[in-house]
């Protein structure tokens, strides 16, 4: 049976091999922190641990399936803690590691570039 690709494995396979230090530091970053959801979620957690219920919540109309995707990669890529608790219902919480708090700069300053240049206009097309 044929394996389809995902969207990420066929990017890694089409993109040119970055070529100086700048490019593929940012290259590491963005493999590391690029999924949609993952800035958030990790925002989130700067407020502090969190239940993935809390983080749900907190994010609105993430998907329990894609949450979930994103706790497991932050998590395989030691960003973010999982700790599980033997209780009925099982509860799990999530918190950042020393890694994910080095991230705090970075979120600032996206929090002040968005409120500065955040504001999106229709200027009538790409090139207007």
């Amino acid at each position: 049976m044929l394996q389809q690709k995902t969207e990420t494995e066929t990017q890694k396979e089409t993109r040119p091999p970055c070529t100086g230090e700048v490019a593929c530091s940012i290259e590491k970053a963005l493999d590391v922190l690029g999924g949609k959801w993952t800035f958030l979620i990790i925002r989130d957690l700067f407020e502090g641990t969190r239940r993935f219920g809390e983080l749900r919540t907190s994010l609105g109309n993430v998907s329990p399936k894609t949450l979930s995707a994103r706790l497991r990669d932050l998590e395989k890529k030691h960003i973010v803690t999982r700790e599980a608790f033997a209780t009925i219902p099982p509860t799990v919480q999530y918190s950042l590691t020393e890694k994910g708090r080095s991230l705090k700069p970075i979120i600032k300053a996206m929090k002040v570039w968005g409120a500065t240049w955040g504001q999106v206009e229709d200027s009538g097309g790409p090139d207007a």
